[in-house]
């Protein structure tokens, strides 16, 4: 494995990313809300992407650094737009999860030169009632600093019930590593999505486009991929494929996850 951690400096900000692989094309992949920061988990997430190793080369970016208390979904796509010029990305194949879909559907509509493909993994066109629920009870505990009780329900509502109960310890022995600045953090990210929709941004894409989701998915809701479906009724290059049983992380728990976005990516 030989992945290493680079950072992206733009006049706005800088933003860290975990690179791997060596081929000539580009993979752009851009995560989730996450409790922690997604670096920690860089040799996880090269081993679960390493089918991509020979033929692209693979930035996965975190959110920038210093993140301001107001900051939104389209302002996080404003900052990795920018970074990825900065790094010279562009026709770049770009696979946005849960929130980073969000991110990523705004760059492909506002920024078509960066993308030539775009596969969206649980995200959504916008933010439904249910969906603010669930990131309402996740803001609650981060802001009462209650670390055990948001790591339980992050884990509860992003995994499937079999997933949740097999690793229940392991968030609980999470939440004692988490620190303020964490919870800052995550507060920002969670608040940036509230209000969050694209659908006309959507609507408006051209380029290949594969949306997964699975009929479990207890955060943003099983109907929140065939919404993205019909907002790309005109786009002939349109993909959709449902899991069942995976819940929202099915992109880290289904097993032939990965094989399905080397196949779009690589058609």
């Amino acid at each position: 494995m030989s992945y290493s951690i680079g950072k992206a400096v733009t006049n706005e900000c800088q933003m860290p990313y975990i690179r791997f692989g060596t081929g000539d094309k580009t993979l752009v992949i851009l995560p989730g809300i996450s409790i922690q920061s997604v670096l920690m988990a860089a040799p996880a997430i090269e081993k679960q992407y390493e089918l991509f190793c020979k033929d692209f080369t693979v930035y996965l970016f975190e959110r920038r650094e210093n993140m301001p208390e107001s900051y939104s979904v389209y302002d996080m796509a404003e900052d990795t737009a920018k970074a990825m010029k900065e790094l010279g990305i562009c026709n770049a194949h770009l696979f946005g999860v849960s929130q980073g879909g969000m991110i990523a559907c705004v760059i492909a509509a506002d920024y078509p030169e960066l993308v030539s493909k775009l596969a969206l993994g649980s995200s959504a066109a916008y933010i439904t009632k249910e969906s603010s629920s669930v990131l309402n009870e996740w803001l609650i505990c981060a802001e009462k600093g209650d670390t055990e009780n948001l790591c339980l329900s992050f884990g509860e509502k992003v995994y499937s019930s079999e997933i949740f109960a097999q690793y229940k310890d392991a968030f609980v022995n999470m939440a004692k590593t988490v620190n303020n600045n964490d919870l800052k953090r995550f507060v920002s990210l969670v608040k940036g999505t509230v209000g969050f929709d694209a659908r006309e941004k959507i609507s408006r894409l051209k380029c290949p486009v594969l949306a997964i989701g699975d009929t479990d998915d207890k955060v943003l809701g099983a109907e929140s991929t065939p919404e993205i479906s019909k907002l790309q009724k005109g786009n002939s290059r349109f993909e959709m494929y449902m899991y069942s049983g995976y819940g929202h992380a099915a992109y880290d728990t289904a097993p032939d996850y990965a094989k399905r976005l080397y196949k779009f990516f690589n058609d």
